[in-house]
């Protein structure tokens, strides 16, 4: 990827099993907005939902691009952990993915939330990291668990390496940069629910229109190939945010 000046796409699809809301995201993701390939990063199916309706769209969402792991710890619409195993959940989602004949090559935490221990199942199951922000979403309390990051980089967890492609730009941020200044690595993200209001979706449509003009559009897969051997490595504790 010569030119170093790119943008990237992703989506927290955190109700595939809503119909309406899965209609949405079917329909924008192959329009390709922008010349975008939009990641569909999927909340894997909680205990009592429909697996066998998640897996049809999971696939279907793969098809247009690359397919994202997105863990809701506490439940569908509770994303940070509560208790419990986080590192642990996020093994046995990847398992359960896997065993359906889906491969996830990325991830991101639900609600940011990213420790130590969950970084390190990441490395070991050789994704590559949308977790890190460029920004501290307004949401999160004090100390709450969180990684920031601007730029692509290798974060060193123990005796692994994580790639991080950080998120840069949410919906709205994205929508007030699109004409103003942008930075050379711009990772955009929004939330299936975002398409269901007409206002926000074609918000987002204009905005990865103007995107797609200033940068070259490509995909976080592809990113990560193309960015790999260059990108900085940094230790996990030099990127640790909890303030």
């Amino acid at each position: 990827m010569a030119d170093k000046r790119y943008a990237v796409v992703s989506c927290h699809v955190e109700q595939p099993l809503d119909d309406r809301i899965w209609a949405r995201f079917a329909a924008f993701q192959a329009s390709r907005p922008g010349g975008f390939r939009i990641a569909a990063l999927l909340r894997p199916p909680h205990e009592g939902e429909d697996s066998e309706v998640w897996l049809q769209r999971a696939h279907e969402a793969a098809g247009h691009a690359p397919l994202g792991h997105h863990t809701h710890w506490t439940s569908p619409s509770h994303a940070r952990p509560t208790g419990g195993d986080p590192a642990g959940r996020v093994r046995e989602e990847a398992e359960w993915l896997r065993a359906r004949g889906l491969e996830p090559r990325l991830f991101c935490g639900g609600g940011w939330y990213m420790d130590e221990a969950v970084a390190g199942v990441l490395a070991e199951l050789g994704y590559v990291d949308c977790t890190a922000t460029a920004f501290r979403p307004s949401y999160l309390g004090p100390m709450a668990p969180r990684i920031g990051l601007a730029d692509p980089a290798w974060v060193r967890v123990g005796d692994r390496r994580l790639l991080e492609l950080p998120t840069t730009h949410s919906l709205g941020m994205a929508a007030r940069a699109a004409f103003g200044t942008l930075p050379a690595h711009v990772h955009v993200y929004f939330h299936d629910t975002d398409l269901i209001d007409a206002r926000r979706r074609a918000a987002l449509r204009a905005a990865l229109a103007v995107l797609g003009r200033r940068r070259t559009p490509t995909d976080v897969a592809a990113l990560a190939g193309a960015t790999g051997a260059a990108a900085e490595e940094v230790d996990y504790r030099q990127i640790t945010r909890d303030t």
